[in-house]
C-alpha cells in the first residue's frame, strides 16, 4: 500500500522533481562520504576537482568542501563564458550539495572518528572508497545530475579539439592522481591506490547506469494472452504485442505476446501474468539495447 502510494506521487510534477533532486542529493552524499571516510583519511586521491581539493586538505588542511566549491565556481564561470548556458541548473545544484556535504561530513560532525579505519588496509580503503563514491554518482548521473568538476574542463576543451570528453577526463584524473606525489608522506603505491581507486569508481558507476537502463524481452504462450495484455497495458502502462504463431506439435494457433519492459517492471508484469493465468508459458531475456518511445534514443 506504501509502494502504491510513493508511486502515486512520483508520477506527479512536484513528485518527479522531489524525487529526482532527492537522488541527486543522496548519490552526492554518498560521494562525499566515500572520500571524506575511506580515501582522505588514508591519503589517497583520486581524481577530479576533489582530487585536487583533497591534496589541498592533507598538505595544508584546508577544507575540502570550500575548495571543491572555489574551484567549482571558477570553472562554471569560465564555462558559462565559453559554452554559454550549456551546463544548466543541475550543475551548479551539484556542485553546491558535494561542497555543503564535504563541510558537513568533516568540519560538522568529524566523520572520521565514528570509524575505525585501522581495520582496513590502502587497499581495501581505496577498493571500498571507490565502489561507494562510484555508486554515488552514478546514481547521480542516472537522475541526471552531476557533481561539476573535470566535465567543464572536457566540455571547454572538446569545444577546440576533436577529442572525446571521456578521454579528456581520463587524462585529467590520471594528472591529479599522480600529482598526489607531493604530498609529504605519499609514495608510488598511494599513486598506485589512486587509480584503483578511479577504476573502480569507474566500473561502479557504469554497473548503476548501466543496471538502471536494462530492459528484458518477455515472451508469453498463453491461452489467455488478450485478457493479459490487456492488464499490462492498463495496470502496468507498458505496450505489448500480440504475434501470430503456431503450435508445432498441436498444430493449433497460438497468440504470442511480447513484452519490453524495464528492469523495474518485470516484477510488475509477471505478477499480473501469473495472476491471470498461473499456467503461462514465460520466456524472460536480457536485450542489448532498446530504442524508440519511452526507452533509449539512437546516438550515431
Amino acid at each position: 500500500m506504501v509502494k502504491k502510494s510513493i508511486q502515486k506521487i512520483r508520477k506527479t510534477s512536484t513528485g518527479k522533481i522531489i524525487w529526482q533532486y532527492s537522488m541527486i542529493a543522496l548519490g552526492i552524499f554518498m560521494y562525499a562520504f566515500a572520500w571524506s571516510v575511506f580515501l582522505i583519511p588514508k591519503s589517497i586521491v583520486g581524481g577530479g576537482v576533489v582530487g585536487i581539493a583533497s591534496i589541498i586538505y592533507i598538505i595544508t588542511g584546508f577544507p575540502v568542501g570550500i575548495s571543491n566549491f572555489v574551484i567549482n565556481i571558477i570553472l562554471l564561470l569560465i564555462g558559462f563564458k565559453i559554452l554559454g548556458g550549456k551546463f544548466g541548473l543541475n550543475t551548479v545544484i551539484g556542485s553546491l550539495i558535494a561542497s555543503f556535504s564535504f563541510l558537513f561530513l568533516q568540519q560538522g560532525i568529524d566523520i572520521q572518528h565514528y570509524f575505525d579505519l585501522n581495520k582496513f588496509d590502502p587497499f581495501m580503503s581505496a577498493v571500498i572508497g571507490g565502489a561507494i563514491s562510484g555508486l554515488g554518482i552514478g546514481l547521480c548521473f542516472a537522475h541526471g545530475g552531476n557533481s561539476g568538476g573535470s566535465d567543464v574542463v572536457a566540455l571547454i576543451y572538446t569545444k577546440y579539439r576533436n577529442v572525446s570528453p571521456g578521454s579528456v577526463i581520463f587524462v585529467i584524473d590520471a594528472i591529479v592522481i599522480i600529482s598526489s606525489i607531493i604530498i609529504p608522506a605519499n609514495s608510488i603505491e598511494s599513486i598506485i591506490y589512486g587509480f584503483i581507486v578511479m577504476a573502480v569508481f569507474t566500473y561502479s558507476i557504469d554497473l548503476v547506469i548501466e543496471g538502471n537502463k536494462q530492459s528484458y524481452q518477455i515472451l508469453v504462450f498463453s491461452q489467455n494472452n488478450r485478457t493479459i495484455a490487456d492488464a499490462i497495458g492498463k495496470d502496468i502502462k507498458r505496450g505489448v504485442t500480440l504475434l501470430n504463431g503456431e503450435g508445432w506439435y498441436s498444430k493449433q494457433d497460438q497468440k504470442v505476446l511480447v513484452v519490453i519492459a524495464r528492469k523495474a517492471e518485470k516484477v510488475d508484469i509477471l505478477r499480473v501474468i501469473k495472476q491471470i493465468d498461473p499456467t503461462a508459458f514465460i520466456s524472460i531475456g536480457k536485450t542489448q539495447g532498446v530504442f524508440g518511445k519511452n526507452f533509449d534514443d539512437i546516438k550515431l
